[in-house]
């Protein structure tokens, strides 16, 4: 089984990350996940993270760093999750263009969120990076 490429952006800033909530009406319904998508033909996952921080968020970010790439099965097909560390550039607000919400949370906040079951061992490596001080300040 093939899997899909998923980009995903782990935007830090004064030691919070942003994550989004999901609509009523996606995959997943009200969870939080941290911005991203997935990648298109012949577009590596940094372009895709790039571009789906201005289509999602209205911003432009940088990536810092590439964190563990993640494979995760569900029962409609696999996915191969490429998470990055980015920071913000320019003066631009991320705006909720495609979530419910948006919000900036601490490393122990992140607890009190659902995020899709994928997400698992992400959380934690989040968590980390956060409480280690690694990323935008």
């Amino acid at each position: 089984m093939s899997c899909t490429c998923v980009a995903i952006a782990v935007i830090v800033r004064n030691s919070r990350v942003l994550i989004c909530q999901r609509r009523a009406d996606s995959t997943f319904p009200l969870h939080w996940e941290f911005p991203g998508g997935k990648c298109e033909p012949g577009e590596t996952p940094e372009q895709a993270v790039a571009r789906e921080a201005r289509e999602e968020l209205g911003v432009t970010l940088r990536v810092q760093r590439a964190l563990g790439t993640l494979e995760h099965a569900y029962p409609t097909g696999a996915f191969r999750l490429y998470p990055f560390v980015c920071e913000l550039l320019g003066d631009a607000e991320p705006r909720a263009l495609a979530a419910l919400e948006l919000r900036w949370v601490s490393a122990p906040e992140l607890r009190g969120y659902r995020f899709p079951p994928a997400n698992g061992s992400l959380l934690n490596e989040v968590r980390r990076v956060l409480e280690e001080g690694m990323g935008a300040e």
